[in-house]
């Protein structure tokens, strides 16, 4: 994999948007935290420090040694890097009168510098600070200002190193992504190389020389990840990739059996188990959250370790596993933290004895897509809404029974099917419906009824990072509730999530 662009995350929540701004930029980038970045760094070719919700002026600031960065390579500060390099080299870091968040616009911009080629005077950029730099470091030069802000961009005379106040990465900074490519293009020459096609020669590459003759087997789900994973290990080591499809018994309704259909026509050797009861029978009586996602996790595994071991001489295992559940999984001081247990990430219980591929784990969800439509898997399957690991079990809240199953994937296929049939699944990100502890009175024909209560919920977003509500049309929304309490037996009353991602998460639980 190419290396060259390192990104040194202070516990930005807009680190991640950095790296999706640069690859759309058809350039590789790698994110890792400021305290445990690469030793070598020869194969970079510029550096990228992140914002933080720290103070540079606090004790516990994050202090990284930046030895053999600064003045060696191209780098570039945003925010909380920018104020890191004033304080520390000479310049002064001070508390703002107001803090300076949302929008503002460029006074001044440092006539032919190229770093502000083709951004134009008075140019919105977005704000998030409560110190200031008051003086700028040592052979620090004033690029751009706004209103409130004096040193709101500078470099420093005798190295490639630029600093800014404000978050280019954020759709809110009109010309963020042309700064982005004047610093990293035209500034830092690096090479915009990194394509769909250009991913897969690559990871095709290396999948063939890692893995050899020998036999993978990999877990396949149904979704985005795990299909365009298969497809590609399928490219590499053809005959000697394994599927295993395992039914948990908390699919959506006729999952089970439309997934394994549409497998049949890719060329996939694709094995389907039934273990729904065994899941269920594990999961009677579960109701907190994390154990049900964990007790899901120890069955699926001993379900599919008792399946490999029916192929003979199996020494790897293939994840579907994609860069924000590595970012994810990495908790230190500063940068996200664990959010979830599902990811996986982590390596396997040590009597599995596999090694692990994971040929998407640098990809973001809109790459792996472009990624699958290269291969030319077919667009219903790679537009299919992400479906949590742990299945309806994390939807159905409190503890799972099969008669619950069965009343969410009832309600699931109406609301589901309701978003295809008007034209709005592709509009969607990730829909779904919930079962909530709830019973309340209703009125059916002349009877008083005492049934359940399900939120729907549907977002948009990119990756799942950070999601909106949406605004789904009032009749869509009171013909599904209609058609959900007319033929869904069990439930009486539908109400609609209109939560966003923070603070709320998409899921529930």
């Amino acid at each position: 994999m190419q290396h060259n662009v390192l990104i040194l995350d202070f516990g930005s929540q807009y680190t991640q948007l950095i790296a999706r701004r640069v690859r759309e930029l058809n350039i590789f980038c790698e994110i890792f935290p400021y305290n445990h970045f690469p030793s070598d760094l020869s194969s970079y070719k510029a550096v990228i420090l992140s914002g933080s919700p720290f103070s540079v002026r606090a004790e516990d600031a994050p202090h990284p040694d930046l030895s053999q960065i600064r003045g060696k390579m191209p780098l570039l500060a945003v925010c909380y890097g920018a104020q890191y390099l004033a304080h520390f080299s000479g310049g002064e870091v001070a508390p703002s009168n107001i803090r300076e968040y949302g929008r503002a616009n460029l006074s001044f911009i440092k006539e032919d510098e190229l770093f502000f080629d083709e951004v134009n005077l008075n140019s919105q950029v977005w704000m998030s600070h409560s110190d200031t730099i008051k003086q700028l470091p040592s052979n620090g030069v004033r690029l751009a200002s706004t209103k409130d802000v004096e040193n709101a961009a500078y470099k420093i005379e005798g190295e490639t190193t630029y600093a800014i106040q404000f978050h280019p990465e954020v759709y809110h900074s009109e010309d963020g992504k042309q700064m982005l490519e004047n610093f990293l293009v035209k500034i830092a020459e690096v090479p915009q190389n990194f394509t769909p096609s250009s991913f897969v020669e690559d990871i095709v590459a290396e999948m063939k020389a890692k893995i050899g003759n020998d036999k993978v087997v990999l877990g396949l789900s149904g979704g985005v990840d795990s299909t365009v994973a298969a497809v590609l290990l399928n490219k590499a080591i053809g005959k000697n990739l394994y599927c295993i499809f395992v039914n948990n018994g908390l699919l959506r309704k006729n999952e089970f059996e439309n997934v394994l259909k549409q497998y049949e026509g890719m060329g996939l050797n694709v094995k389907g188990v039934d273990s729904s009861e065994r899941f269920l029978s594990e999961l009677a009586g579960i109701d907190d959250p994390e154990t049900k996602r964990k007790t899901i996790g120890r069955v699926f595994i001993e379900v599919f370790d008792d399946e490999a071991h029916k192929i003979e001489d199996v020494k790897f295992l293939a994840q579907g596993t994609i860069y924000p559940d590595v970012i994810e999984s990495v908790s230190v001081k500063g940068p996200s933290a664990t959010i979830k247990s599902h990811h996986n990430v982590g390596g396997l219980p040590d009597f599995m004895k596999l090694q692990i591929v994971e040929p998407l784990r640098m990809l973001f969800k809109d790459e792996v897509r472009r990624v699958g439509k290269t291969l030319g898997i077919d667009d219903e399957l790679l537009g299919r809404h992400p479906f949590p690991g742990p299945g309806l079990s994390i939807r159905i809240l409190g503890d799972i029974t099969p008669e619950k199953v069965r009343i969410l994937q009832e309600v699931d296929y109406v609301f589901i099917q309701g978003l295809k049939d008007h034209g709005l699944y592709d509009k969607v990100w990730q829909a779904g419906a919930i079962l909530l502890p709830v019973n309340s009175v209703g009125v059916m024909g002349d009877e008083r009824t005492y049934e359940k209560v399900v939120a729907l919920r549907a977002v948009e977003s990119t990756d799942g990072m950070t999601a909106d509500w949406v605004h789904l049309p009032y009749d869509f929304l009171m013909k599904i509730s209609n058609e959900i309490i007319n033929k869904v037996k069990g439930v009486n009353r539908v109400v609609y999530d209109i939560s966003s991602k923070p603070p709320a998460t998409i899921e529930w639980e």
